[in-house]
């Protein structure tokens, strides 16, 4: 399944064709470059690696020798991001060949994939929307804790799985189903109907999704 790399930039509104606004993502999808070919031949199955966001001088010097030969085969300067894409056929690629959002279009439904925004240490009201105790009625000091955790004699310990204080966020979150509002090739960039998951400048993984068809 083809797709992009990029990074969110923000959130702002636009007007469709029938006049009503339109809460938009804007994505700056910015230069990906195909690192690697696979084949089935050779590697079992039918696949090309796309890099996106090349290093600046002074971070280069910290890449791993082993991926900076992975970069020198196809001629590319050293990426922030790669990513693999299975693809049915990729006679069309060759190593850093550029890919653009070109591969996509209007009203198309893609699957968006980022890491959601880090909350650090979060309590179980906050995290996984408890109630809470009450604020009256004799509570004293446990108005936002979480009750009991499990039972004493047995089994004697807590279960796993148990929803808990702790930290929130920072997790890889995808989206199914979200429709391309816009394609801007001329910038190469996408506008998305609704939120995407990420802070802006937050990296984003995008692709066609399973479900071809067009969404109104």
């Amino acid at each position: 399944m083809l797709g992009l790399l990029g990074k969110k930039v923000g959130m702002t509104m636009v007007f469709d064709d029938k006049g009503d606004r339109v809460p938009v993502t804007v994505l700056q999808m910015g230069e990906c470059r195909t690192v690697q070919v696979k084949n089935a031949a050779k590697d079992g199955y039918d696949a090309i690696q796309l890099g996106f966001d090349p290093l600046v001088k002074k971070d280069i010097k910290k890449v791993p020798k082993p991926i900076m030969g992975h970069f020198k085969k196809a001629d590319l300067k050293p990426m922030r991001f790669i990513r693999e894409f299975r693809l049915d056929d990729v006679s069309d690629y060759n190593p850093g060949k550029k890919v653009t959002v070109e591969v996509f279009e209007d009203g198309e439904i893609v699957d968006i994939s980022g890491t959601s925004k880090g909350r650090g240490f979060a309590g179980v009201v906050k995290r996984h929307g408890f109630h809470g105790f009450p604020m009256t009625r004799g509570t004293h000091e446990c108005r936002r804790h979480s009750g009991s955790i499990g039972n004493h004699t047995w089994p004697a310990r807590v279960i796993k799985g148990r929803r808990m204080a702790g930290h929130m966020g920072s997790e890889r979150v995808t989206l199914l189903g979200q429709r391309i509002f816009k394609v801007m090739k001329e910038d190469n960039v996408l506008l998305i109907k609704g939120g995407v998951p990420g802070p802006n400048g937050g990296f984003v993984e995008i692709k066609k999704s399973k479900r071809n068809r067009k969404k109104k």
